[in-house]
């Protein structure tokens, strides 16, 4: 029963691990799961020219990051957009709010001086 547990156990973390990794793989990956950092290279075996962000330590079982650089640079493009446009908004919300500060110290000065 024991033994039955564990390798349930293991196997679980197993899934988890594999959710994490395809969850991650979002945009540009600084460091892969197992720890270890990521660069880009360039298939010269395969498919010659085509560039990958990969793991360092990379092994094809499903835990480490082996990304098409387009891919992560599209995310990327689309995070930052997103990013921009979040930002962009605020910028607007903050030039209403200085609007109506302006409005409130005209509004005190004009109370002043009628006291």
């Amino acid at each position: 029963m024991e033994e039955e547990l564990r390798d349930m156990k293991a196997h679980k973390a197993y899934y988890n691990m594999l959710h994490f990794v395809s969850e991650a793989q979002q945009g540009i990956p600084k460091l892969c799961p197992c720890g270890s950092i990521t660069k880009e290279i360039v298939d010269e075996e395969y498919l010659p020219g085509k560039r990958y962000f990969i793991c360092k330590d990379f092994e094809n079982d499903g835990m480490h990051f082996r990304q098409p650089w387009v891919m992560g640079m599209q995310q990327e493009v689309k995070r930052l957009k997103e990013r921009f446009h979040s930002q962009e908004k605020l910028l607007r919300e903050c030039e209403a709010l200085k609007g109506q500060v302006r409005m409130l110290l005209m509004r005190v000065a004009e109370l002043e001086r009628v006291r």
